[in-house]
């Protein structure tokens, strides 16, 4: 097999993850020690909402909302893709 045969394989992509993001949430939670978690909460276009690993602050002094939003959507990005993986199987077998 060719490196060049690899390619042509129906297969998931970060782009067809994103496409099909129909909305994204961000959930912030401060504890009582101060530390700031952020998760992204995404609908795919099924309207299945998913959730990944939070971003973490450790303290709120070292907090930024821009740098934890995007940490959050690419943790949750990550769970989405074997989902869409197994959806893209369950196609490929019908």
């Amino acid at each position: 097999m060719t490196d060049e045969a690899l390619g042509t394989a129906p297969s998931v992509s970060l782009a067809d993850v994103r496409a099909n993001m129909v909305n994204v949430e961000i959930v912030k939670h401060v504890s009582k020690s101060g530390q700031i978690l952020r998760w992204a909460v995404i609908e795919a276009q099924n309207g299945f909402a998913v959730t990944g690993r939070p971003s973490c602050a450790v303290s709120a002094e070292n907090d930024n909302a821009a740098k934890g939003e995007k940490v959050a959507i690419e943790n949750t990005e990550n769970e989405m893709w074997p989902l869409m993986g197994y959806a893209l199987r369950e196609k490929l077998q019908s």
